[in-house]
């Protein structure tokens, strides 16, 4: 590419930035929905997609979930086997440590720009990063979870010296807190999530390509009401079209320059702060 046309390029991208800044200074509720395509910028493989853990491995069982109901003591006896081979991923997750991307998004919530994260990852890098207002979909790799009352409980919480362990509220079984194909996502994060969703006039969808229901569903909730999305991501998706800003490129890259860009524009619009998007016909 020649120097023009990467002049133009960069143009065209502190345009889109510039764009996004106007609306989360404008946005009165605004959320995020961030995928695995941000922790890829950490080092975590991604599951589909070239290079892709499943594209290259096949998936896994679809009936993970029953498999543990029908042992859960032998699914935790193998869990807690210091024998057990630790697999690809979890050894990247362990290994892996925030990137720029995740610390912008801590940085928008510090800022009071954003309400709530709603994220797919199971890698604990937005909690690491500084994210408070964090809604994890799937769940949380570090974390326990009651099969019943959907208590949530830290590693270090829950003995295990009964398999299975048993929750101190309910009685219920516990189980990692990620959740498991054929298992339905909590009832309690799922409706806060779409709650959060229907607030909103603004969605920043970031390192996702938002086909996988329900997450996918939550920019299209935000839409369908009028909102507007952000999109953030190295490729163009089913939802680049509907976007009112498409920045074209890594979270990392991008998302601290949009902090830096939504920063200037609250030193020189304060009044502007929170007067709300624009909304489409």
């Amino acid at each position: 590419m020649d120097a023009s046309a990467t002049g133009r390029q960069e143009a065209a991208l502190n345009e889109q930035i510039e764009r996004a800044a106007q609306l989360l200074h404008r946005a009165r509720f605004a959320i995020a929905l961030t995928g695995a395509g941000l922790s890829k910028e950490s080092g975590i493989p991604t599951f589909r997609g070239e290079g892709g853990l499943w594209t290259r491995d096949g998936e896994p069982p679809m009936n993970g979930y029953q498999l543990f109901l029908r042992d859960p003591a032998e699914h935790w006896r193998r869990r807690i086997d210091p024998g057990t081979s630790t697999n690809e991923l979890g050894d990247a997750i362990e290994r892996a440590r925030p990137n720029p991307g995740h610390i912008a998004f801590a940085e928008l919530e510090r800022l009071g720009y954003l309400r709530a994260v709603v994220t797919q990852n199971i890698d604990n890098l937005h909690r690491a990063a500084g994210s408070d207002q964090l809604l994890e979909i799937h769940g949380n790799r570090t974390m326990l979870r009651c099969i019943g009352c959907e208590a949530r409980y830290r590693l270090d919480q829950v003995p295990t010296d009964e398999l299975p362990p048993r929750c101190d509220r309910c009685g219920g079984i516990i189980k990692s807190d990620t959740v498991m194909f054929g298992e339905p996502i909590p009832r309690s994060v799922l409706e806060r999530c779409f709650e959060a969703a229907e607030r909103a006039d603004l969605c920043i969808v970031a390192g996702t390509s938002a086909l996988v229901t329900p997450a996918a569903d939550i920019p299209v909730t935000v839409w369908r009401a009028g909102g507007a999305l952000i999109e953030v991501n190295v490729d163009e998706t089913a939802l680049t079209p509907y976007c009112a800003a498409v920045l074209n490129g890594p979270s990392g890259e991008l998302l601290p320059r949009l902090v830096e860009a939504v920063q200037e524009l609250d030193r020189a619009e304060p009044e502007t702060r929170g007067s709300g998007v624009k909304r489409r016909p």
